[in-house]
């Protein structure tokens, strides 16, 4: 099967790039399905200088807020009509269950309605100035903004980025991650078609550190809003504060579950398995470090494995929808998660289920495991004399369907052990008593919080690190809307020509009282 071959998204057309070709695999079954242009410094340059014309002739950057409204409301409508192209092509390149992108890929649109809704109901503010003077608070946008996005969720952190950077009006440049670009590269036709100006919206595939660096070291971007992980991010704080530019982080994560003797323990193994397994664990939210009452550990444990030896049974085809669980990413990622969970097994640590790369045929569809990077959705424990808090796997985001398992007694340890990580993204907290969920909430150091549930985003709610390895900033609401633009202040005076030589000639002959401030 020849291999599709997939070009830049620059100035509301497709452009070759003149860097290096990028393959990309299916990690299901490792073959090179498609391959796209990466962007050269030329390139890259190209394209901002572009979009910083396009922002500077006030195309987008001045239309009024109810033109750009009704752009992204005919976005969501026009990427609804796309979805059944997008889902199988989303499924491809990032191995997820296509249950799993029938869910998550339709809910995008809500994005670009909910920032549109944003724009026609936004008010801006009056100050009470003293004296004859009318004060007016208004949101301009930046200019270039930059987005580098990862490659678990591709289209929905993109859409995160895309939609409230687009509705206070500037010049957007995307870079999708090199293992899978293809569905944000398909976004440009659907932004055009919907009305964003040529110049507005551009997508430059390409490796981090050719592309990526390219794109942020540009003296003409104002704004760079990257997700990934702690150490890219921090690489590239550093050079956007060099140029003084705006800068939003969303990093890494080790989240924290806790369940309570209070919890109802059925509904907390479920919701454990989808914070835990869902996308293979390659979120930033990941439930992976699961704390547990002692008194109710062992019960807990019992139905915990039960659940994901039911996950792993019932694995196979991304593509087939009774498939629960897909691939990791790339060889690379499965050697990662395999080097830390080998780590655990050899030092405090042992598998209650899973622990291994999965070999041998899907007994659900057939589907040959080792031709892919599947692995054992797996739970571990410390071992009979061991503590499986001492391990790497405990502090380090392994970024694949682990999770470890740990006891405590009272409710301070709970908050001590889930507040042990550099990391403070999201969290998740299992119990009926309402006291204990807001006493417990307000202790953890998270910057998203939820209890007797997991991992529910929605356009109007903050999602950003509480922790600097997490990141800086949020991406959602009105929060990722104003980051987006800058403030402008104007101050008219009414005063009469009169009034104003009175009070405002500080420079006038004589003695007399003047207005300073």
């Amino acid at each position: 099967m020849t291999a599709q071959a997939f070009n830049l998204w620059v100035g509301g057309q497709e452009k070759p790039g003149h860097a290096e070709q990028i393959p990309v695999e299916d990690p299901a079954t490792g073959e090179i399905f498609a391959s796209c242009h990466a962007a050269s410094a030329e390139d890259v340059d190209e394209a901002i200088r572009i979009a910083h014309n396009t922002f500077k002739a006030g195309t987008w950057s001045k239309a009024p807020r109810h033109v750009r409204a009704e752009v992204l409301d005919k976005t969501a409508e026009l990427l609804t009509a796309e979805l059944p192209s997008l889902i199988p092509l989303e499924v491809q390149q990032t191995g997820r269950a296509i249950r799993e992108m029938r869910a998550q890929v339709p809910t995008l649109v809500k994005w670009f309605k909910y920032y549109a809704a944003l724009l026609r109901t936004e008010e801006r503010a009056v100050l009470p100035t003293v004296g004859k003077l009318h004060n007016w608070i208004d949101r301009v946008p930046l200019g270039v903004v930059v987005q580098i996005t990862p490659f678990n969720h591709p289209l929905l952190i993109a859409v995160k980025k895309i939609a409230p950077a687009l509705a206070a009006g500037n010049s957007v440049i995307v870079k999708p991650s090199e293992l899978t670009p293809l569905t944000t590269l398909l976004l440009g036709k659907i932004l055009k078609q919907a009305g964003v100006p040529d110049g507005a919206f551009s997508v430059l595939p390409g490796y981090g550190a050719t592309t990526g660096k390219a794109l942020v070291e540009h003296p003409l971007v104002r704004k760079v809003d990257v997700t990934g992980g702690t150490v890219a991010g921090r690489a590239i704080g550093s050079i956007v504060g060099g140029n003084l530019a705006r800068y939003t982080a969303e990093l890494g994560g080790k989240a924290p579950l806790v369940v309570f003797e209070q919890a109802d323990i059925d509904v907390a193994v479920n919701g454990i398995a989808f914070g835990s397994f869902i996308a293979s664990g390659q979120t930033c939210v990941a439930s992976t470090r699961i704390l547990v009452e002692e008194k109710t550990l062992q019960t807990l444990l019992s139905k915990l494995k039960t659940k994901t030896e039911s996950i792993t049974r019932r694995m196979g085809s991304p593509s087939n929808p009774e498939s629960m669980m897909g691939p990791l990413i790339s060889a690379k990622q499965l050697k990662n998660v395999e080097a830390l969970v080998d780590d655990a097994l050899a030092t405090e640590g042992e598998a209650l289920v899973g622990g291994r790369r999965m070999s041998g045929t899907s007994g659900l569809d057939g589907t040959d495991f080792s031709k892919g990077y599947f692995y054992e959705p797996t739970v571990l424990v410390s071992k009979s004399g061991g503590d499986i808090l001492k391990t790497r796997i405990w502090r380090e985001e392994a970024f694949g369907p682990v999770i470890v398992v740990a006891a405590f007694k009272t409710e301070e340890e709970a908050i001590a052990l889930a507040n042990d990580s550099e990391f403070g993204l999201g969290a998740g907290i299992w119990t009926r008593d309402v006291a204990q969920a807001f006493r417990v909430s307000e202790q953890i150091d998270a910057g998203i919080v939820w209890v007797n549930t997991h991992h529910r985003n929605d356009p109007s709610s903050p999602w950003g690190g509480a922790k600097s390895a997490s990141g800086v900033g949020s991406e959602n609401g009105i929060d990722a809307y104003q980051a987006y633009t800058t403030t402008k202040s104007t101050i008219i005076s009414f005063a009469s020509s009169e009034e104003a030589l009175a009070t405002d000639d500080w420079f006038r002959e004589g003695a007399g009282d003047v207005r300073y401030g």
